[in-house]
């Protein structure tokens, strides 16, 4: 009863060989040569094997010396019937150095451990990559034609390959798989590779009118599931008699690139291709489109758009196949097996819904059917009261998740039932968002109990309304409100991040003053911390703009909040209320512009723009017509109260005329 002994059984590939061999009934054992962090990622996959109770772990990585086995485990292992190579950095966008130290160095120690442990053969698990740029047929028998090997993916997987044929005594075989995509059956796969790099791009394009489309004939690929690989080589490498060959385990009618292109388009609801240009035709072209990457900025543009669907652009190099696989010999080996490459259209739509589900990189972008916040979480700081509260229950009633931020619990909790009241879901994080440790733990904590965080309104905020004048001794204040409406929101901006980008979605709505666009006298802490936050967040949105993170700065008007109370001159004052406010920061939320406002407050800063000493002196007049108030260590010589407003006419006639303006 054979024995086995395999690297890489948590790739694609290895997963699948692996249940293949554990499901024979002559198999006796299999040794999985694991690194020692990936032992969760082999229990989730060891699940679903059967009789997976044959295997034993083996501790180690190919990329050190002897695999990093221990002499005890190596005595064990001497004798073992098949040493089955599968790991290796399958990438073709990776760099030389992590290539070579994965493929060329990982092999080159397996080739050492082979024959210490005298195993009765190698089994390589090599690429058709070897065949670069070949032109025509390319046997099974072939391997050094002078090829050019046009990645580093290429360039170690031809060297590993000479390793195998030429540096070792031990018996080998050779296993060339095509481009390899998802169960056939169940769609699983992995990671985003070959075809799935364009699935992005096809999901945008299922929004396109139905339009004949013709094709480039661009060349031919070759694309076949993980399920007939697995299959074939758990064949091969039991069958006697194959030692010293190469088998090619590709589809042995190559696609076109056209009929890839169908076949996922069909899936995705995307507009197929109903004919396809000569090649006489597609070759100037293609070789046209060769040349503009050498015009000036033609590239960089490429490159860019290519970001944004996350294509890498060696890709492009890549696409179509220059040699023909012939795998005359496989086939033979296998016939009367069942064993076959199934056409990709029968199991095209299978592969994409799996994509769709589970691997589509801006999935988190997609919201539920009730409109763009259905199903969205969104972090509301600032949501005991005020702007906050507003904005939580319009938020729910849009079928968002509101995750409540605030110092105070209690209030907290009663804003949750009133949302829970009207039929929605919110949770409770209460934090103080000026302690580091505070911020981090909550964030932690959001991140385990939520699926994700989609949206941060940084609401939360101190107003300090105090003239210079009265600020000398005063440097707190200017501290105070920094370490809220800046450091605060940046503390969460910064420990949401990392996740945002990861799941190439979020939307930061930062709810900033309408001061900031004109100039607001006795504001010069408030002013100032939120004008820190608006360039904050212009800067980051440049650096983050690829991976799908937006930024929208409302500039908002006066609002009669608690924040304004001990100004009584704001009583006589036209301001907007919460739910106002609240409307502009869902709008926000909803759209995702770059800015909300208001006409007063685009007015003021246009004005600002084209006259700034015009804006100075008539801000100068509102500073002297609007006092100190007695809260901030002012005369409080204007009795401005519920009941009596008694503005002067110039002041109210400044405060109408710059409606919303804090003054």
């Amino acid at each position: 009863m054979p024995t086995y002994l395999v690297t890489g059984a948590t790739g694609l590939i290895g997963r699948h060989f692996v249940a293949e061999l554990l499901a024979r009934q002559d198999t006796e054992r299999v040794w999985l040569l694991v690194r020692e962090r990936s032992q969760d990622k082999l229990a989730e996959a060891a699940r679903d094997w059967p009789n997976a109770e044959k295997t034993r772990t083996v501790l180690g990585d190919v990329r050190e010396p002897d695999l990093g086995v221990s002499d005890e485990q190596r005595a064990e292992l001497a004798g073992v019937d098949h040493l089955v190579h599968l790991a290796a950095l399958y990438d073709i966008a990776a760099d030389d150095d992590a290539s070579i130290a994965a493929n060329v160095d990982g092999t080159r120690h397996v080739l050492r451990l082979a024959a210490d442990l005298g195993v009765g053969c190698l089994h390589h698990v090599s690429s058709v990559a070897v065949a670069g740029d070949h032109r025509g047929r390319f046997t099974e028998e072939m391997f050094d034609t002078g090829q050019r090997l046009v990645t580093a993916y290429h360039r170690t997987k031809f060297e590993s390959e000479r390793l195998v044929r030429t540096q070792t005594d031990v018996p080998w075989r050779v296993y060339r798989p095509a481009i390899v995509v998802g169960h056939s059956r169940t769609g699983e796969m992995d990671k985003i590779d070959g075809p799935y790099y364009f699935f992005a791009a096809l999901s945008r394009l299922a929004a396109v009118p139905s339009v004949p489309l013709v094709f480039p004939d661009i060349g031919d690929t070759n694309v076949v599931p993980v399920d007939y690989v697995a299959a074939a080589m758990a064949h091969l490498v039991n069958r006697p008699g194959l030692d010293g060959r190469a088998f090619h385990l590709v589809n042995p009618s190559p696609q076109s690139a056209r009929e890839v292109y169908n076949a996922f388009a069909r899936a995705a609801g995307a507009p197929v291709a109903a004919g396809e240009l000569d090649r006489r035709l597609s070759a100037p072209l293609v070789g046209l489109v060769k040349l503009a990457e050498h015009v000036p900025g033609v590239t960089i543009a490429r490159d860019a758009v290519l970001d944004r669907l996350g294509i890498p652009p060696i890709l492009l190099s890549t696409l179509t196949f220059q040699p023909r696989f012939d795998s005359t010999e496989t086939r033979l080996a296998l016939a009367g097996t069942g064993i076959d490459v199934p056409p990709l259209a029968e199991y095209a739509g299978v592969l994409w819904r799996y994509w769709r589900e589970h691997l589509d990189p801006f999935r988190a972008r997609r919201h539920g059917q009730r409109g763009a916040l259905d199903g969205r979480r969104v972090v509301i700081t600032g949501a005991s009261s005020g702007i906050g509260r507003a904005t939580a229950l319009k938020v729910a009633a849009a079928g968002g998740v509101p995750l409540l931020v605030a110092r105070r619990e209690a209030e907290l909790e009663e804003v949750r039932a009133e949302i829970v009241a009207a039929g929605g879901q919110a949770f409770v994080y209460p934090c103080d968002l000026t302690d580091d440790e505070s911020v981090a733990k909550t964030v932690e904590r959001m991140l385990v109990e939520q699926p994700g965080v989609d949206m941060l309104v940084n609401n939360a905020g101190r107003s300090i309304r105090r003239s210079v004048q009265l600020s000398y001794d005063r440097m707190h204040d200017y501290e105070r409100a920094m370490a809220i409406n800046y450091f605060g929101a940046v503390r969460l901006i910064l420990g949401l991040m990392p996740h945002m980008i990861e799941r190439r979605f979020g939307h930061v709505v930062n709810v900033s003053s309408i001061g900031v666009q004109g100039i607001a006298p006795r504001f010069s802490a408030y002013v100032a911390s939120k004008a820190a936050l608006d360039y904050f967040s212009r800067i980051v949105a440049t650096e983050t703009h690829g991976a799908g993170i937006t930024f929208t700065t409302v500039h908002m008007p006066l609002v009669r909040t608690p924040m304004i109370r001990p100004t009584k001159i704001y009583d006589a004052f036209p301001t907007k209320s919460p739910e106002q406010a609240a409307d502009m920061v869902l709008d926000a939320l909803l759209r995702r512009p770059k800015h909300i406002g208001t006409p007063t407050g685009q007015m003021i800063s246009a004005a600002y723009t084209v006259a700034p000493g015009l804006v100075d002196a008539i801000a100068y007049q509102g500073y002297r017509i609007f006092p100190d108030s007695t809260a901030a260590g002012g005369s409080g010589r204007m009795k401005i109260g519920k009941g009596d407003r008694h503005l002067g006419a110039a002041a109210t006639a400044l405060a109408r005329l710059t409606r919303g303006f804090h003054w």
